[in-house]
């Protein structure tokens, strides 16, 4: 099942995960997070300032959701009721070698 788009939580700077939310086709909601060092790996920098952690969220989106909605799709929210991203679920396309 994938999911649809839901609105944006904020940088959580004491677990280094940006929050946000998705939505199933029956709108339940399904919390989501993604790791400072898998949104880098995917923007090609390293070491963001948490200031501008929703700016790069917002410009990785799409890519961003669509890899959340594939993993919902084949592990569900598991043990933790989240859909939690890290660096080793980027697709090697779309991960760019991280500046440094």
């Amino acid at each position: 099942m994938a999911l649809n788009r839901g609105s944006i939580v904020g940088y959580n700077a004491d677990r280094m995960m940006f929050e946000f939310t998705m939505n199933t086709h029956n709108e339940k909601k399904v919390a989501c997070q993604i790791s400072s060092v898998a949104m880098d790996q995917m923007d090609g920098v390293r070491g963001t300032p948490p200031s501008e952690r929703e700016a790069q969220f917002v410009r990785l989106r799409d890519s961003i959701e669509k890899i959340a909605s594939d993993i919902y799709k084949v592990e569900g929210a598991v043990h933790t009721g989240k859909v939690r991203i890290f660096e080793k679920h980027l697709p090697d396309g779309r991960a760019r070698k991280a500046i440094g």
